[in-house]
């Protein structure tokens, strides 16, 4: 299978219900994809600026600021303590490094790629796009010896569950079993709600409770668009085994996938600045708590969504019924559709809309 071969973006089906949507006499609310819409912070814009001279090749390693901040962000945030500077490698957004992983690990026909069953379809789309197959499974019971990768999405997207760190390690002694590189999509890790992520903070795959001193075989993702609104920025970086990470570094020399210089500079800035991501973290509290209740006072039961920023809910009948309700009120939700055959009564509801948008929304599900 090649590129010319991809289903159709998925998202092109809501177009019509879009249409309705926005047909609304109080206008749309637009819950529907989880970009961004607050501002980014000042300290990170004014760090861009300063650095936009970048007139030589940037570098596809990182700089060594880039690399230190990677570090110092997860032994402070993350408990992952003494990464050294090989094992961080900033990425052009994590989007592109979930589909081609497969591709720079060299997987091919015949291997399978594991993923969540309430899966972001990129996952797929990247074990396609070199003929290997996917298989979505949980349960690391489920995982076959077959496996050559293996994803897993704590907290998940869409349903925002998370992995506590005995779960992890079943993982990671499970993908040591069959021999799989075992990668973590963590994007949404400093957003959790529910105890005791309200609390505590959300545990890695590579945390060494569960990967390990070395971390062989384990890499974690993440990305800056969600705790720094950084989505345009494509600001996003890997961790985890040395040996992956100057592998997948070799690979991405030969194709170019090099981060702009500016945005290394302000990643240095983000990384560093816990204070904009509580702050960013209060304004999803916030929303959550107007929409949460509305959806449920809707009809709906909000499943999971213990952490990240969706409600995956669902009123016991199919999603594009539950979405077409919806886009009579003026209100767009993505489909479970999206994430799998597995979840098709499940609608994903984003809290990156404005406060009024979201205050809005609520109105119309409670009337």
């Amino acid at each position: 299978m090649g590129v010319a071969d991809l289903a159709d973006y998925p998202w092109d089906a809501v177009a019509p219900l879009a249409e309705i949507a926005r047909a609304h006499p109080g206008g749309i609310v637009d819950l529907s994809i989880g970009s961004p819409v607050d501002a980014t912070p000042d300290l990170v814009r004014r760090t861009l600026a300063d650095a936009t001279d970048a007139h030589a090749y940037p570098q596809t390693a990182g700089t060594p600021e880039v690399r230190g901040a990677i570090a110092r962000w997860y032994a402070r945030r993350r408990g992952v303590p003494a990464l050294t500077p090989d094992q961080v490698l900033p990425t052009v957004g994590s989007k592109e490094l979930v589909a081609l992983l497969p591709l720079l690990l060299g997987l091919g026909p015949g291997d399978i790629v594991v993923h969540p069953r309430a899966a972001y379809p990129t996952y797929e789309v990247g074990a396609r796009l070199v003929g290997a197959t996917p298989l979505a499974a949980d349960d690391p019971a489920d995982w076959p010896a077959g496996a050559k990768l293996v994803w897993i999405n704590s907290p998940g997207n869409p349903d925002g569950r998370v992995r506590d760190i005995r779960s992890l390690q079943q993982a990671v002694a499970r993908a040591r079993e069959i021999g799989a590189v075992i990668a973590g999509d963590e994007c949404y890790a400093e957003l959790g709600w529910d105890a005791p992520w309200d609390t505590e903070p959300i545990p890695s795959v590579l945390d060494p409770r569960a990967a390990g001193a070395e971390a062989a075989g384990v890499l974690s993702v993440y990305s800056l668009s969600k705790q720094s609104n950084l989505a345009g920025y494509r600001a996003a970086f890997l961790a985890g085994d040395a040996a992956l990470v100057a592998r997948l570094l070799a690979a991405r020399k030969h194709l170019g996938l090099m981060v702009p210089a500016p945005v290394q500079a302000a990643m240095v800035a983000a990384l560093g600045d816990d204070a904009h991501v509580v702050a960013q973290k209060e304004t999803y509290r916030r929303r959550r708590a107007i929409l949460r209740p509305a959806v449920e006072a809707a009809g709906f039961r909000v499943d999971g969504s213990e952490a990240g920023l969706y409600l995956w809910a669902t009123e016991g009948q199919d999603a594009w019924q539950s979405m077409r309700r919806l886009a009579e009120l003026g209100i767009l939700a993505g489909p479970g559709h999206f994430y799998g055959p597995h979840f098709p009564q499940h609608i994903r509801l984003s809290l990156t809309a404005p406060d009024d948008r979201v205050q809005a929304a609520a109105e119309r599900l409670r009337s």
